[in-house]
């Protein structure tokens, strides 16, 4: 079944049936002489694809970008031209066009641009259809396939359904705490109310009691001359989100067991008893239970926020997620920077599932960021994610095996030699497995195409 639906507007008859007959042989197309039709029909059925001739009678295909840009901005346009004015093609790259063609065009360069625009569509089809799949659930951004996600994600419909639950959130760091904090709030009866969250590590001890419950006018020096409302009287109604919670001092611990236990408080400096509701979620990623042991944090506090605990997996006992996040990163930091990829490559997919994360999805999105500043495109490849220092040693949480190499003769070795028969021997083999295709067999080496087609023909190896 042919789903893609491409329009092709050119105001040359030859032209516009060349590009249409070649097309056709894989996806539906729409011919059109002008603009001004071609956005006309897109409103009765919209096209995922416009090819685009930049010079066409009355508006131009400049000003038919503009306008398509304006209607459809997540739109496709390759705009083709049949002089090489470089100004104009800018122009077009610029206010948003995916790719340009020159004529007389090249049919197989061409088809070639299409399918990785395409690429580019079904890839966001794809993260679009997961994102829709998990904002059923109200789990916002949280992409996840593995069971111990589903399982997270099955307890937080349920424990989201009370008002004033509260839930502790264990997990490394950049397992997402927040964004399951997120998901219960969204979930709630408290939707309509605020999301506050507060970081106890980054205030100082001396400030979070103020910064939790507020203060009375002179309660301390410097103190503001009207008071101040807390982030729990301010959270009223809604969710209370308190990050790294472990890190909260013993006197502020005991305010806040107060406050779970009873609902009350009083703001520091001042003497009149305060009643809020609201439901505290707090997360940390040290381990409490160890701090109750040692002292450093009251028992009671911990059973008082973990009346439901949530436990998250790290990224490396969940790596069915990592791919998925991956591709969910890249659409999303495309969109951010202007840029259109394909995908992600063959072997940069299998590095990703085979890194050793420990800043688990923080730092997955953080690789996917600097791939995308990096990489031109159209694929997401190996060379742009990590220097050459340091992925190897981080593969799995160890140190690559070493290859069995041939020993180091006392009288020396003809080393040049060595590399370029190691290097024929594997690329022989990779065009034999890939029956030729070069695109196959440079993803086997985890090599870009073209670096693999220059060192192919440097070694004299001929398809």
């Amino acid at each position: 079944m042919k789903s893609y639906l491409i329009h092709v507007v050119d105001d040359e008859p030859v032209a516009r049936k060349g590009i249409a007959l070649a097309l056709r042989k894989k996806y539906r197309t729409k011919i059109f002489s002008t603009a001004e039709a071609a956005i006309a029909s897109m409103a009765r059925e919209t096209p995922d694809m416009i090819l685009l001739d930049i010079g066409l009678p009355g508006m131009s295909g400049i000003e038919a970008l503009e306008q398509i840009r304006q209607q459809y901005p997540e739109m496709l346009v390759i705009m083709i031209t049949a002089y090489e004015d470089i100004e104009m093609v800018v122009s077009a790259v610029k206010s948003g066009a995916y790719n340009y063609v020159v004529k007389p065009i090249q049919m197989d360069t061409l088809m070639i641009i299409v399918q990785n625009a395409l690429e580019t569509i079904r890839m966001k089809k794809e993260i679009q259809l997961l994102r829709e799949r998990h904002l059923r659930e109200n789990l916002p951004c949280f992409i996840g396939e593995s069971h111990a996600i589903l399982d997270i994600m099955a307890i937080v419909k349920k424990v989201a359904q009370s008002r004033d639950t509260a839930v502790l959130i264990a997990g490394e760091t950049g397992t997402g705490k927040e964004l399951i904090a997120e998901a219960i709030h969204h979930q709630s009866p408290n939707l309509k109310g605020p999301l506050l969250s507060v970081n106890c590590g980054a205030i100082p001890e001396n400030l979070i009691e103020s910064e939790l419950f507020g203060y009375e006018k002179g309660a301390f020096t410097g103190a503001d001359t009207s008071g101040k409302m807390g982030l729990v009287e301010s959270a009223e109604g809604g969710t209370l989100f308190l990050d790294e919670v472990g890190d909260l001092s013993m006197d502020a611990q005991v305010k806040l067991l107060r406050f779970l236990e009873e609902g009350e408080y009083y703001r520091l400096g001042g003497s009149r008893k305060r009643q809020v509701r609201t439901r505290v979620v707090s997360a940390t990623n040290k381990d409490l239970m160890h701090m109750v042991e040692q002292g450093l944090f009251r028992q009671d506090l911990y059973y008082r926020l973990a009346v439901v605990k949530i436990e998250i997996p790290s990224l490396n006992q969940r790596r069915e997620d990592i791919l998925p996040m991956a591709r969910h990163f890249l659409v999303d930091l495309s969109q951010k920077y202007g840029k259109f990829f394909t995908g992600i490559s063959y072997g940069t997919e299998n590095i990703l599932e085979k890194f050793h994360w420990k800043g688990n999805a923080r730092e997955l999105r953080n690789l996917i960021e600097r791939g995308v500043l990096l990489s031109n495109g159209p694929e997401l490849d190996l060379e742009s994610f990590f220097s050459e220092d340091s992925y190897p040693n981080a593969l799995s949480g160890g140190p690559e095996k070493q290859m069995q190499l041939p020993a180091m003769s006392p009288s020396g070795m003809d080393f040049p030699m060595l590399v370029k028969s190691v290097e024929t021997h594997y690329f022989k083999e990779s065009l034999k497995i890939a029956k030729n295709n070069e695109s196959k067999a440079a993803r086997l080496l985890q090599l870009s195409r073209d670096t693999f087609r220059y060192r192919r023909k440097k070694l004299g190896i001929y398809v």
